[in-house]
């Protein structure tokens, strides 16, 4: 399998493509990854150096892999930070360009706008991610926050979360990936996923950890990439992401890290250490 990875670059830390390059790889993907932004760190640290590249930069990368003759066995093209519009821009032409090449690839986009009701993206992103990105996409990947805000529905009970995975469905992507759900019905202690597909949905549940880690979203975006193009099935792919990037997390959150454990934790992204199994909702 050979993703196009086109995301937020840190030198230190596991977010962007640090956090989705590495679990990918350890599964036998072939990555190529292509920054958005390079920093040393994320942001969240409260400082960081680095800048974000160049549009023009991210499509001469491109063209050269398309001069390598790469993109007709490009499988999937996954698109995270943008870091502005210009950016945005670069990323769909890439996305048609690995298309023409590969009829069969698909754009897994994770929409990153923002989270626990703040939107911490520039002015303008979180349309161009509806309006533009959105309905090119086979696959989308947003938390709660990010689904209530592109389909202008409110996401409080089951009902409510899958009527807006159906709406977003109808604005493009025919399979959805919707993480970190505290619904009605959800346990205190617990968090849910629902992802659905061609008329299913699925729910499945993780115990809540206390601590926060920056990069979960974008690597359980690229793992249940790799696993609904690999098993084609939708339902395989929540089980397998969400056990695996639960594993992460909790020996994260065990070893007192703030940082993922990505390098340390691997064996988790091939052989869970607590399988979850995901219900028809």
């Amino acid at each position: 399998m050979n993703i196009l990875s086109i995301q937020s670059q840190v030198a230190w830390g596991h977010v962007g493509n640090a956090a989705a390059v590495f679990p990918l790889q350890r599964l036998g993907a072939e990555v190529w990854a292509v920054p958005t932004v390079l920093f040393s760190n994320h942001p969240g640290h409260g400082g960081f150096r680095g800048q974000p590249v160049a549009p023009a930069l991210i499509r001469d990368l491109v063209a050269g892999l398309a001069e390598r003759g790469a993109l007709p066995g490009c499988d999937a093209v996954l698109a995270g930070y943008l870091g502005s519009l210009e950016t945005g821009a670069a990323v769909l032409e890439a996305v048609a360009q690995a298309k023409a090449a590969n009829p069969a690839a698909w754009f897994c986009l994770d929409p990153v706008i923002g989270d626990a009701g703040r939107v911490y993206v520039r002015a303008g992103i979180p349309e161009f991610l509806r309006d533009q990105a959105l309905p090119r996409a086979d696959l989308a990947t947003p938390n709660q926050f990010e689904l209530e805000w592109l389909t202008g529905q409110a996401v409080a009970t089951l009902a409510e979360a899958k009527a807006a995975l159906a709406r977003l469905q109808a604005m493009g992507p025919r399979c959805v990936l919707a993480t970190s759900l505290a619904l009605a019905d959800t346990p205190p202690d617990s968090l849910d996923l629902l992802a659905a597909e061609a008329g299913a949905c699925w729910r499945l549940r993780v115990p809540r950890l206390a601590q926060h880690f920056s990069g979960a979203g974008d690597t359980i975006a690229a793992l249940f990439l790799f696993h609904r193009l690999a098993s084609g099935s939708v339902r395989v792919a929540l089980e397998a992401a969400a056990s695996s990037v639960h594993g992460l997390l909790r020996r994260t959150a065990e070893a007192g890290a703030t940082e993922l454990l990505t390098v340390a934790a691997q064996q988790e992204f091939v052989a869970p250490s607590r399988r979850f199994t995901a219900e028809a909702c």
